[in-house]
């Protein structure tokens, strides 16, 4: 073999393996690590969460998990012993007030004072009776027998007779003297005060009927009939079905100019469609939220944004959790 031809073969063998590698190379460069990347979120909805203003007793759940409910419908309905005997309390004492106010206008005659004088000692009875009633819960509590309940509303009832018979004592005290102008507009301003406190002891009993300030579906229900909830402890959650919106968390080199308002496909798994949304947020999540880093090689990290989108048309059966997809 002439070395002329050894090295035309010589030359032929570095061609083909240069041009081996350049077709390997691009073909790796043109397929590798070209997968498309996958965005995903969930379906979002607004809540609202129904509690009480003050402690009760839970007597009635009229609604289950999953009913749907319109504003104003009946939830729950709850029992506040200490507030409804306070409302009796405050409706004898409207009873009283007009009653000096009637005698007080009346003018003292003997037998307006001996009315003022019999509603004394009826208020001063009322009083040693539930002194005596608190003293006996009282050792009852002590010996363990009772409960601190017992005891705290026995105690609550004789300091409501003792202010009876303070307002009774001065409206006797007042009648004996004779009733003045002045006197006369302070029996007046008493029977408002009485019925103010009557409206006040009404509008906290409104809160034993627990109802939906709008339409939705009840989501949540925590406490069980016959148990008792705290003050602003939440009864049920409601959802709004109607207020339904897309979640993503999207790192910054996906986003690619997404901006507020514009028009996204996102695909819905549960129904195998596409839906379009806009997008109506976008917020940083902040150093907190997932990251990628990329200092190792030299560049920088990259970080992460909360997306949200509406649906730009109604899409029935779209529920809270269920997984959105955008393809880049």
């Amino acid at each position: 073999m002439s070395a002329k031809t050894q090295y035309n073969n010589i030359l032929l063998a570095v061609v083909g393996f240069v041009s081996v590698v350049v077709i390997v190379a691009l073909i790796g460069f043109f397929t590798l690590d070209r997968t498309k990347e996958t965005i995903q979120g969930q379906v979002e909805v607004e809540e609202y969460r129904v509690a009480c203003k003050l402690p009760g007793r839970i007597v009635e759940i009229r609604v289950k998990e999953g009913d749907f409910v319109h504003k104003g419908d009946t939830l729950a309905i709850l029992e506040m012993p200490e507030v409804s005997a306070q409302e009796k309390v405050t409706e004898a004492a409207v009873g009283v007030a007009d009653a000096m106010n009637d005698l007080v206008s009346a003018g003292a005659r003997k037998e307006t004072l001996e009315s003022s004088y019999q509603l004394l000692q009826q208020a001063e009875t009322a009083r040693d009776l539930a002194r005596k009633t608190y003293d006996r819960m009282q050792r009852l509590f002590d010996e363990g027998v009772s409960t601190a309940q017992k005891r705290d509303e026995a105690m609550a009832a004789y300091k409501a007779a003792e202010a009876q018979v303070v307002v009774a004592k001065s409206q006797y005290d007042m009648v004996k003297s004779g009733a003045r102008e002045q006197e006369r507009r302070a029996a007046q301003k008493q029977v408002q005060a009485a019925q103010s406190s009557v409206g006040v002891v009404k509008s906290v009993l409104r809160e034993t009927v627990q109802t939906a300030s709008a339409d939705g579906e009840v989501s949540a229900i925590y406490p069980k009939v016959g148990e008792l909830v705290g003050m602003g402890s939440p009864i049920m959650t409601i959802s709004l079905t109607n207020e339904v919106w897309g979640s993503f968390n999207v790192r910054e080199d996906q986003l690619k100019g997404m901006k507020v308002g514009d028009v996204i496909n996102a695909y819905v798994p549960a129904f195998e469609k596409e839906i379009k949304m806009k997008v109506y947020s976008m917020k940083d999540e902040g150093t907190y939220a997932t990251w990628k880093a990329t200092k190792a090689n030299g560049q920088y990290d990259l970080k992460t944004f909360e997306v949200k989108a509406h649906p730009t048309t109604h899409f029935d059966g779209l529920r809270p959790g269920m997984s959105l997809i955008i393809k880049e």
